[in-house]
């Protein structure tokens, strides 16, 4: 009887030992693939880039958002009036000073034709005066020591009353060359006045124009900026709020194990010998309860904790069988 006891027990913790040791033999590889491909690990490293991309486009929409205020500030409707209005005031400078150049430059062509015919006037003078002191040199180099003739003196009288003459002519038309000379410079450089007139009014406007493109030209970097900013922002939105959706964050469920990779089926234990049946111990109902928790949740790969207690439930159904035996004897 004592035997059969044993034997029994052997087998029950045979059978229990070689489906542990199954079970073990495929849990370390199929842990270890499990652990490398989680998909919850990787889903949430995506999760969490995907939230920093989120808060950098924020940040970044913000500043665009701040630059574009200040852009806007900056070619507000009052200020770029006020920019028209400098424009049109050095416009209409710009304007007056131009026709005042024109007119003053009108009467140059003529006030030159002046200077020209008082310098033709005053060379014309200046040279019978120097031919009628040319003759009076040579009468009187002519003359020498000599005593001059009743003649010589009335022409040499005559010569330097001539050169008085010319003398005077040639003074009267420098004053006149001078004269028109002084006007046609009076009228050049109001000319050149008006001119520089204009070219400071034509500078300011330039200027002004150059600022007023130069805000507007911001303006418009500005609220380009922003545009794709929040273009960005939305992007990286929808993407966070796609990798924080419960399709994305649910772990995928593991496949069962194919029935090739079943533990092999347990012997039965003999029945009691009170009443015929099987009665399983309480290290045997532990055993069962794990490995049915482990059937029912398919995971392809049990813990070490889930190990432990088949090896423990092994382990009590051989001391229970031990203790039978012993009891028995």
């Amino acid at each position: 009887m004592n035997d059969i006891l044993a034997r029994r027990a052997r087998r029950t913790t045979l059978g229990i030992a070689l489906s542990a040791a199954l079970i073990a033999g495929i849990a370390p590889a199929t842990a270890i693939a499990a652990e490398t491909s989680s998909p919850t690990g990787a889903v949430a490293l995506q999760t969490e880039d995907a939230a920093a991309a989120k808060e950098k486009a924020y940040a970044a929409m913000q500043e665009a958002l701040k630059n574009l205020e200040a852009a806007k500030d900056a070619a507000s409707p009052e200020k770029l009036a006020e920019i028209d209005d400098d424009i049109a005031s050095f416009q209409e400078i710009h304007d007056m000073v131009v026709t005042e150049a024109a007119k003053r430059r009108e009467p140059l062509p003529a006030m030159q034709a002046n200077v020209d015919a008082a310098q033709a006037k005053y060379d014309e003078a200046h040279n019978r005066t120097s031919g009628l002191q040319a003759e009076l040199d040579k009468v009187l180099k002519e003359l020498g020591d000599e005593a001059p003739s009743t003649a010589i003196k009335e022409h040499i009288k005559q010569l330097r009353s001539e050169i008085m003459a010319a003398e005077r002519r040639e003074e009267s038309c420098e004053d006149d060359l001078h004269r028109y000379q002084r006007r046609l410079e009076s009228q050049e450089k109001q000319v050149q006045y008006f001119e520089s007139e204009a070219e400071e009014a034509k500078a300011h406007i330039d200027e002004d124009i150059a600022k007023r493109n130069a805000l507007l030209g911001d303006l418009e970097k500005a609220q380009t900026a922003y545009d794709d900013a929040c273009k960005a922002y939305e992007e990286a939105k929808a993407a966070a709020d796609k990798a924080t959706s419960p399709e994305i964050t649910k772990p995928a469920e593991t496949t069962k194990p194919s029935s090739s990779a079943q533990p092999a089926e347990t012997a039965q234990p003999a029945s009691s010998p009170a009443t015929g049946k099987y009665a399983p111990s309480s290290s045997t109902k532990q055993a069962d309860t794990t490995a049915g928790k482990l059937a029912n949740t398919g995971d392809t790969a049990p813990s070490a904790i889930a190990l432990a207690g088949i090896t423990a439930a092994g382990l009590g159904i051989t001391t229970a069988a031990t203790r039978r035996i012993k009891n028995s004897k």
